[in-house]
Formats: C-alpha cells, sequence, structure tokens
C-alpha cells in the first residue's frame, strides 16, 4: 500500500461556514463531489498558495478527520484492521462508499480517531 495524500477532512452540519473561513484564510476551491453516500453529502476540496489542502464536507454530524488517499483501498483497509481499526458503525459509513470516482471507508482507531482512507478510481488534478 501506498499513501498519495494525507490532509484534514472536516465533516460539519455547517459546511458553508467552515468553506468561508478557509476562504478568508486564503484557501480556494480546488473541486466540489456532490451527492456522496447515502446522506448526499457534498465535500469541498480547498488549497492554499503554499500547496496545503483541507476538505469540508457537509454532513449530519460534527467529526474531524484526517484523509488518506491510497492505490489500494482493500490493502489500506486490512492493514489497519490488523492494527485494531474497525470500519465505522455510522449507518452512512459501515460499508465501503463508492462516489464515482473514488471509492472509501472510515476507520476508527480502538482510541478514537478517525481515518478516512480512499482510494481514487479517476484522478482529479
Amino acid at each position: 500500500m501506498k499513501i498519495t495524500s494525507f490532509k484534514p477532512l472536516i465533516v460539519t452540519k455547517d459546511a458553508e461556514s467552515a468553506v468561508k473561513l478557509f476562504e478568508e484564510l486564503g484557501f480556494e476551491k480546488r473541486h466540489t463531489k456532490e451527492q456522496i453516500s447515502l446522506s448526499n453529502a457534498t465535500d469541498v476540496r480547498m488549497k492554499d498558495a503554499n500547496g496545503f489542502h483541507v476538505d469540508v464536507t457537509q454532513g449530519t454530524g460534527e467529526w474531524t478527520m484526517i484523509r488518506m488517499n491510497v492505490d489500494d483501498l482493500e490493502e489500506a483497509v486490512a492493514f489497519l484492521e490488523a492494527r485494531g481499526f474497525h470500519k465505522a458503525k455510522h449507518a452512512v459509513a459501515k460499508d465501503t462508499i463508492d462516489t464515482g470516482t473514488s471509492k472509501f471507508n472510515i476507520m476508527v482507531s480502538a482510541s478514537g480517531f478517525i481515518l478516512a482512507v480512499s482510494q481514487h478510481t479517476v484522478d482529479m488534478d
């Protein structure tokens, strides 16, 4: 398994305000994915002039996690499960989600930190 990118992901009930905050901090929208998973979430990828990224997703709760893009999702999930992680139990995120351009799993450590593990199936950059 190769990690292809690593960045913060904010899931919030008020994505519009979070996007505005990061725009005020100098981030620009790179692309938007809509109707992700059963909850039809919208995800906005942002980048600043220094090359830093943040993703903001409209969701039903408030979570901060790390998005880890990999070249092999199944291998990454197996790697994390062997180290005590489990797939999220939330109804929307308990299974692998296919967005049409990527697939991902939300993985939770034994201590509670969250990794959104994703594999791009279509190049977005």
